[in-house]
């Protein structure tokens, strides 16, 4: 399925995307003063909202082009950032091969959903692109083996790691440079498991103003997305509804002669065969 939050007259609704158009997750099972796919998700209810969709529902769908897409989980407790993840990016930075998962943070506030246009940071002339597949953590992992770790995944999505690297350079932590307003584009949809595939097999590609700058898979990850979720959820507790961006291939403006940093007016999309089309317009 594609699960969706779209903005309603009663605020952010979860739904799902159909041919048919959008329906109203928690009107579909009868719970019309719910809304939150965060909430959905943490119950464990999403399969239950494609049974009744299937079987058919009364709940009217809503024409996706009348209502504004947010990102699928505006939320979440916790978005964890992977860093140095695909091997062929880190030659091209010429840095070593890390021993354990690279982890950064970003905040709420760097949420923006598909088709959002991101303000540049004025304290940055150094801001760049990084296509990413996030997974979005279906219920509590905690000190998961690698084995048992493909249960605890909600779904797929994309997101742009948008990167402040003037900032991002101050310190040794990189967050300086991760974390302004809109740094964190995300969208459209949340794919579950079966219908994305394979963890392994995932394309991901960027194109910057009709330039493909970026194209991998998540077969040239250094650490898998169950080994992720294994490896963090050693660190700390995963709760429903959080967002892991499981680090971006090579290609980024920064490793690049001569450098390409985004300007006013840049269109930014990242693209995957099995998880659609996620579009940013940049402003500066």
């Amino acid at each position: 399925m594609q699960l969706v939050t779209f903005e309603s007259d009663n605020g952010p609704r979860a739904g799902v995307l159909t041919p048919d158009g959008i329906y109203d997750a928690w009107e579909t099972i009868d719970h019309p003063t719910r809304s939150s796919l965060r909430e959905l998700i943490h119950e464990d209810r999403i399969a239950e909202v494609g049974q009744r969709i299937k079987a058919g529902t009364s709940v009217e769908p809503v024409d996706p082009a009348s209502v504004t897409i947010l990102t699928p989980v505006p939320d979440p407790d916790k978005i964890i950032c992977i860093g140095l993840n695909y091997k062929k990016h880190a030659e091209e930075t010429g840095q070593d091969l890390p021993n354990a998962p690279i982890i950064f943070g970003k905040y709420r506030n760097a949420l923006v959903g598909d088709g959002s246009t991101v303000n540049l940071p004025a304290a940055s002339t150094k801001v760049d692109y990084e296509a990413e597949v996030a997974v979005v953590i279906g219920r509590k992992a905690k000190e998961v083996p690698v084995e048992d770790a493909l249960d605890h995944v909600a779904g797929y999505t994309l997101l742009n790691d948008l990167s402040a690297r003037d900032l991002q350079g101050l310190t040794s932590q990189w967050m300086a440079g991760k974390v302004f307003d809109g740094s964190a584009p995300c969208g459209p949809a949340l794919i579950t498991p079966d219908e994305a595939g394979p963890h392994d097999q995932i394309g991901i590609s960027l194109i910057l103003n009709g330039e493909e700058m970026q194209n991998s898979s998540t077969d040239d990850l250094i650490f898998s997305i169950p080994e992720l979720i294994s490896r963090i959820s050693a660190w700390m507790t995963l709760e429903a509804g959080d967002i892991i961006s499981t680090g971006t291939p090579s290609g980024v403006g920064m490793a690049r002669k001569p450098w390409v940093w985004l300007e006013d007016g840049d269109d930014v999309t990242v693209a995957s065969p099995q998880l659609g089309q996620l579009h940013t317009r940049i402003a500066r």
